[in-house]
């Protein structure tokens, strides 16, 4: 979940976040350039949601935080771990 000021636009916002973290992963974990298709770790699309001034942000973020356990639980064993 990102909060930002309306200056900055989304595309923007998720360029930033997919560049940071990438060069970061590769950083980290040079390894990882090698496995990948033509060393792009992000796919050119991308989701977003915005949540109004008055918007439920716990319910947002608890949701946010679920994403994806309920697949690491079924395929624990064959589940990649980059960190």
């Amino acid at each position: 979940m990102v909060q930002s000021v309306p200056t900055y636009s989304v595309t923007k916002i998720v360029t930033l976040i997919k560049s940071i973290t990438a060069r970061e992963i590769f950083r980290i974990c040079p390894q990882v350039r090698k496995k990948l298709w033509g060393g792009e770790f992000w796919t050119d699309g991308y989701f977003v949601s915005t949540v109004g001034k008055h918007g439920d942000e716990k319910l947002i973020t608890n949701y946010v935080q679920k994403q994806g356990k309920e697949y690491t639980e079924l395929h624990a064993d064959r589940q990649l771990t980059l960190f």
